[in-house]
């Protein structure tokens, strides 16, 4: 996700500091090289050392006749983006009012000069974050184009956001935007049928591909609305369903622009493992211990009901396959990208369902292209083919 990225990751004195440690792992396993910027108050909170340990690099903490914050942050510089986690209340009103008495404020000066794209990461005790000034501060900052990763509110705190929800925020700001204002739908994950008040009928999939589809969106500008039966994510506008009822009107409302912020959808990418039949629901549990058989009614198509309303929404499909044939895998995929006039279909293997790591083909008129690795790396991969797709 950030393969190739340099970050320079500013410190300031938060007690969220302490995090920073794994924050800086955390973006060096998405591909990121990282350098540390300290304030002198971030530096009586985490020593130099553990930052150069995360980062691999010794952190800058004071400037020098070698004008450190142009060679890290100028118009020729070596960060691609300028990460302040944590940011005080003290920094953010410093970088507001253009005040350069640390190497971080200094950093931040030079890099929104250099037109380097600058994200920050608040932390501090609620009353200070709720303080009108600081407030206008963020305000003010974030009319200059500067990324605000919103922090969590817990016991009184605003507290730093989490690692993910950071990393994916420093990537959207480094990475061009060929999705800016789309609106992409995603379906993710499994559908579940109830037989009766305690028991399901469902499948594998855990959502993961179709939760790092929607990342890799996000990250290339798109305005994401994601339909799963699962948590919400700072990345999408959240749809939650549960049945394949649920999932197909929540789809249908969503692409239509209805009970949703971004408009109509620009694309739709189903990689749900929607449930291919249903069950009459049983109003009381159903005794144990006996025989039962249960009559399964087929399930409409999200593809084709989608199809049917929108003929010519560009629109991504998957399609999951036991045998682990390429050819078969192959034919049918083609014959769901004819069936439903779609521009991509992934035909993965139901083999490495639930799995970190995943194989598929996907699938075009003209074109087969094999991806075997991780699911993030697919998500990538999908997203890249829609922008194909809608240029």
């Amino acid at each position: 996700m950030l393969d190739g990225t340099n970050v320079a990751l500013g410190l300031s004195g938060s007690i969220a500091a302490v995090k920073t440690v794994e924050l800086a792992h955390e973006l060096r396993r998405q591909g990121a090289s990282v350098r540390g910027v300290m304030t002198e108050s971030a530096r009586g909170i985490i020593h130099p050392w553990a930052v150069e340990f995360a980062t691999g690099h010794a952190p800058i903490t004071e400037l020098t006749g070698a004008v450190e914050h142009v060679d890290l942050c100028g118009r020729d510089g070596w960060a691609d983006v300028l990460l302040i986690a944590p940011a005080t209340a003290n920094t953010v009103g410093k970088i507001a009012a253009a005040v350069d008495d640390t190497p971080v404020t200094t950093c931040a000066t030079t890099a929104l000069g250099a037109d380097v794209p600058v994200v920050v990461a608040p932390a501090m005790h609620e009353p200070m974050y709720d303080h009108p000034g600081v407030l206008d501060a963020i305000d003010r900052v974030e009319s200059w184009g500067v990324d605000f990763v919103d922090p969590r509110i817990e016991e009184g705190k605003a507290k730093i956001a989490a690692e993910d929800t950071i990393v994916t925020a420093t990537a959207r700001a480094a990475t061009p935007s060929p999705l800016a204002d789309r609106h992409v739908v995603v379906t993710s994950g499994a559908t579940t049928e109830s037989i009766d008040p305690i028991r399901t009928l469902s499948n594998r999939a855990s959502g993961r591909t179709g939760r790092a589809i929607a990342r890799a969106c996000y990250v290339r500008g798109a305005d994401v609305t994601l339909v799963h039966d699962g948590p919400g994510v700072h990345h999408a506008d959240v749809r939650s369903v549960e049945s394949v009822a649920e999932m197909l009107a929540a789809a249908e409302r969503v692409v239509g622009g209805d009970a949703g912020a971004h408009g109509p959808a620009d694309a739709l990418i189903s990689a749900a493992a929607i449930g291919d039949f249903t069950v009459e629901t049983a109003a009381e549990k159903l005794r144990s211990g006996e025989s039962l058989t249960l009559e399964l009614e087929p399930t409409p198509k999200l593809l084709d009901r989608v199809r049917a309303t929108a003929p010519d929404l560009p629109m991504v499909g998957f399609k999951a396959e036991t045998e682990g044939d390429d050819d078969a895998m192959v034919s049918r995929a083609r014959s769901l990208l004819k069936r439903v006039d779609l521009d991509l279909v992934v035909a993965n293997d139901a083999s490495v369902m639930s799995d970190d790591r995943t194989r598929t083909l996907l699938v075009r008129d003209e074109s087969v292209v094999s991806y075997e690795g991780s699911k993030t790396g697919l998500g990538a991969r999908v997203a890249d083919g829609l922008v194909e797709v809608l240029d």
